[in-house]
């Protein structure tokens, strides 16, 4: 029996054969095929957004937080349950995290206790934390009306990770364009589109996009492609500022242009294989996904159901059994407070968070990639019926 892993790449001849040419014009590190998918990845975000391409979105998070302002001895908000890397940029930047808990209906960030948090910010510092990054968790966006409510109303910037967003959309508008200061996306091997390794920052701040660009690259004010592409002395330049290695390369990038031409069909069907998976597990004893609400998109990144209390096998024994069983599951995310970094250097408890809490027991995230054929996921369907039914 074949294993069927969690997670799997889609890449194709198109993609195959833009790595190639990229290997053959011997510009390998950023350059035309960077600056080409920044400019179509711009013009699929659209509302006049700038794109900076960059090597993670950990890298994007870091120079956008930057590029907005956040420094030494201030603080961000964010969701307690997200990846470390959206609390970890903080501390890059000598700031400190602030966490929220989530809203369990959606698993994001709960704006009622953002406020909440903000007011006891103020009360124990005297001042309010300098930004928030809201987390689209899964694909399914965030409440982001109620957080820009709140952001406006205390004078907090916004920096978005929608590390698993691209394409999702609040209120008719696609995650991009929002009235924030700047969103960044992910292209790590298991996200809706794919370049291996690599991040996307989008702004319409031409302030931000151009401190980005210089912070991506060691703080040189023009990169080395740029450089002899204007005609000028292509040995020069100049340093302002002490930046970062974070910038693309094009054999990334080509990957990129292919992904994100296929983004809308790789989106459908991952819809399709979510809606499928929710008809099929009607009557077991989990929790299947929030939807995004009528006329939205959610992106489907993740498909994370719960374990209730009352079925025969909890969380980690589910886990376990399906592995018996030949697939792969994971779990998103173990809360940030649970870490011993985060538990230690901020005193945190457990019962602090405890929807957060609750949900990391019971979440599993099934099989959810476009490669999948269809028997692949009637196995996986099959299977979580066989260890959550009659027994």
């Amino acid at each position: 029996m074949n294993f069927l892993p969690f997670a799997f790449p889609d890449i194709g001849d198109e993609e195959i054969a833009e790595v190639l040419d990229t290997l053959r014009s011997g510009w390998l590190t950023m350059g035309p095929k960077t600056k080409r998918f920044e400019a179509d990845f711009a013009g699929v975000i659209g509302g006049g957004v700038e794109a900076v391409a960059v090597n993670s979105a950990t890298a994007g998070l870091h120079l956008a937080l930057e590029a907005a302002g956040v420094t030494e001895g201030d603080e961000v908000i964010t969701s307690v349950y997200t990846f470390t890397a959206t609390a970890e940029v903080v501390r890059y930047l000598g700031a400190d995290p602030v966490l929220v808990d989530i809203d369990p209906a959606t698993m994001n960030m709960d704006p009622a206790v953002l406020d909440q948090v903000i007011a006891r910010r103020l009360e124990v510092r005297g001042k309010v934390p300098k930004a928030i990054i809201p987390v689209h968790f899964a694909g399914l966006a965030c409440d982001m009306g109620a957080i820009m409510a709140v952001a406006r109303k205390h004078g907090l910037r916004i920096v978005e990770d929608a590390a698993h967003a691209f394409p999702a959309t609040w209120n008719g508008a696609l995650v991009g364009t929002l009235d924030t200061d700047a969103t960044v996306f992910s292209f790590y091997a298991t996200k809706t589109i794919t370049t291996g390794e690599g991040g996307m920052i989008v702004t319409r701040d031409p302030a931000i996009a151009g401190r980005c660009r210089v912070m991506r690259l060691h703080g040189i004010d023009q990169g080395a492609y740029d450089r002899g592409d204007a005609g000028g002395p292509s040995w020069y330049y100049e340093v302002v500022a002490p930046g970062c290695k974070y910038n693309m390369t094009d054999l990334a990038a080509s990957l990129g242009i292919h992904q994100l031409r296929k983004a809308g069909e790789f989106r459908n069907r991952r819809q399709a294989m979510a809606e499928r998976y929710d008809e099929a597990f009607r009557g077991l004893p989990l929790v299947t996904p929030p939807r995004a609400p009528e006329g939205e998109t959610h992106s489907w990144h993740l498909y994370v159901v719960r374990i209730r209390p009352e079925s025969p096998v909890a969380r980690d024994r589910f886990i376990r059994e399906m592995a018996d069983l030949g697939i792969g599951c994971s779990v998103h995310f173990i809360p940030l407070h649970l870490h011993a970094y985060w538990r230690d250097r901020y005193g945190l408890k457990p019962g602090d968070f405890p929807r957060a809490l609750n949900l990391f027991e019971q979440a599993v995230s099934l099989p959810l990639y476009t490669k999948m054929t269809d028997a692949d996921q009637e196995r996986v369907i099959g299977a979580v019926r066989k260890i959550l039914g009659d027994r």
